[in-house]
């Protein structure tokens, strides 16, 4: 039975992954806004998980954070390439 299981494991949830970085963020808030800079990680992952679907290149992904009042806006630009 453990190769059965072993054999067909699930996948990661994109829901929990979500939830993870849905933490991080609320942490950061009760944090007084202090700590690393997790943009350069983000850009990473974003080249990543999108090149898994198609090519693009590196500068061709923007992301800025955008601070308005006691808000923390996240803008994320990523030009894709003709099909």
């Amino acid at each position: 039975m453990a190769l059965l299981s072993f054999l067909f494991q699930s996948k990661p949830k994109t829901a929990t992954a979500a939830k993870e970085r849905l933490q991080i963020i609320i942490a950061r808030e009760r944090n007084g806004r202090t700590g690393p800079d997790f943009l350069p990680a983000l850009h990473k992952e974003l080249i990543e998980v999108i090149s898994k679907y198609t090519k693009v290149n590196a500068d061709d992904i923007k992301i800025s954070l955008d601070r308005q009042g006691n808000l923390e806006v996240l803008d994320v630009n990523v030009v894709l390439p003709d099909a």
